[in-house]
């Protein structure tokens, strides 16, 4: 019963670590991560389980790189902080510059053209034929042959233009 009312409390608000140290982990880490997972990944508008265990398993490794090794809460708070910092900045620079902008958010990728798959672009995308039709099915397309124009969009989801839709 004494362990459980005996608390370090200098343990856990006074950090061992240098608070600029954490900083500077954290922004590296996150910074780098967000440029590997811009290149590198935008899936037809849902999380498989597969990105999951990605997401699951880069936190875990990333973990240890932002943090080092750190026990008090401080360096917790810091270092969220310092994540949510960086994902806040990102999104604005992103709104307020649109050059910028440009550079983080991939640009919408045609995948149907009247009517016709552009299997270069599913190709690029790693999207095959029955991904993009079930996408399709579920914006209430059942045949491609009345899709204009889709697209992919920078967040992953499918955006579909059919000609029952456009005034052309």
């Amino acid at each position: 019963m004494d362990n459980f009312l005996n608390i370090d409390w200098r343990a856990l608000f006074i950090p061992e670590m240098s608070l600029l140290e954490l900083i500077l982990r954290g922004t590296i880490v996150y910074i780098v991560l967000f440029i590997l997972f811009r290149i590198l990944k935008r899936d037809a508008g849902e999380i498989g389980i597969a990105d999951l265990l990605v997401v699951v398993l880069v936190a875990d490794a990333a973990q240890n790189a932002m943090a080092s090794v750190y026990n008090s809460l401080t360096e917790g708070f810091v270092l969220v902080a310092t994540i949510l910092f960086w994902n806040f900045t990102i999104d604005w620079f992103g709104y307020r510059y649109p050059r910028f902008g440009k550079l983080i958010y991939p640009a919408p990728l045609a995948l149907v053209k009247n009517g016709r798959m552009l299997r270069r672009n599913m190709r690029r995308e790693m999207l095959t034929d029955e991904e993009l039709t079930s996408q399709l099915r579920q914006q209430g397309v059942e045949d491609i042959a009345q899709v204009k124009k889709a697209y992919i969009e920078g967040d992953g989801h499918i955006s579909v233009i059919t000609y029952k839709n456009s005034t052309d």
